[in-house]
């Protein structure tokens, strides 16, 4: 396991090592998960590119951190992780959250961004009612009293079926996050609006969703592929909030083409 100190909080982290002549693959995981959600897409990624992968603050092994935080503290904490790194001009995956942190990394620190993969996420997520009521349940019964309405949106219905092993470990992943963490990530997620950032856009962006995804729908992921010059737009089937999950062949197959565009346009190399 690999550990860096990065403003004051311990962010567990992995490399991976690849070609030096193509791109750093960073992947931004969802609320409520760690790293290991990249898995079967890492596999298939895994001696083409470099890859990044970290645990937010207030999630996996990384530290809470100060309480509250924002998203740009986030994206503060991934821009630190990467120059320690000495990575610039990456491929930004952000799932979610993630996605919201990749949008707030490009704003602060372009020079760490060559493209920009947006997986089932928006310029803003929710309403400030909806998250106050969650973290207000949180904070009164715990994480596990949300999940079975979390389960619901982050996975289709044929994917939690009770006979399914890999869907109880992604409950116990929920649970088991430090609930101060889960819960300001919750408050930052709230108060993050990418509105008018979105429109600022001028790296190769595609905005991917499933199809089944009941946190941020494909319309709503569609309104951010619009607000975003020239975004890409595609959506996964049979698949819910978390197509790294359900879907990673598909998924990869996505990132793998669109980034052969980034680098090198539709004629290819």
């Amino acid at each position: 396991m690999q550990f860096a100190r990065i403003n004051d909080v311990t962010i567990h982290y992995q490399l991976i090592g690849g070609p030096a002549d193509k791109p750093v693959i960073v992947f931004s995981n969802s609320l409520g998960t760690d790293f290991r959600i990249w898995r079967d897409v890492i596999v298939r990624l895994a001696g083409d590119f470099a890859i990044v992968l970290y645990d937010k603050r207030g999630h996996g092994l990384s530290d809470v951190g100060q309480v509250p935080c924002t998203i740009e503290d986030h994206a503060s904490d991934l821009a630190g992780l990467l120059d320690m790194l000495s990575v610039k001009q990456a491929i930004i995956c952000g799932l979610s959250v993630g996605g919201l942190i990749a949008q707030s990394l490009y704003q602060g620190r372009p020079d760490l961004v060559r493209a920009l993969i947006l997986c089932d996420t928006a310029h803003k997520i929710g309403t400030a009612e909806a998250w106050n009521t969650r973290i207000a349940a949180i904070r009164e019964n715990g994480i596990a009293s949300i999940t079975d309405g979390i389960m619901a949106r982050w996975f289709t219905s044929a994917f939690r079926r009770p006979e399914n092993i890999a869907y109880a470990g992604y409950c116990n992943m929920l649970e088991r996050q430090p609930v101060e963490g889960y819960i300001a990530t919750c408050e930052a997620v709230r108060d993050a609006d990418f509105t008018e950032a979105a429109t600022k856009i001028a790296v190769p962006t595609i905005c991917v969703v499933g199809d089944q995804d009941g946190s941020t729908p494909p319309d709503l992921v569609l309104s951010l592929a619009r607000l975003i010059p020239d975004a890409r737009y595609e959506v996964i089937k049979d698949a819910g909030h978390i197509p790294c999950v359900e879907q990673p062949e598909a998924l990869t197959s996505v990132i793998r083409a669109f980034i052969e565009f980034a680098m090198h346009g539709d004629k290819g190399s």
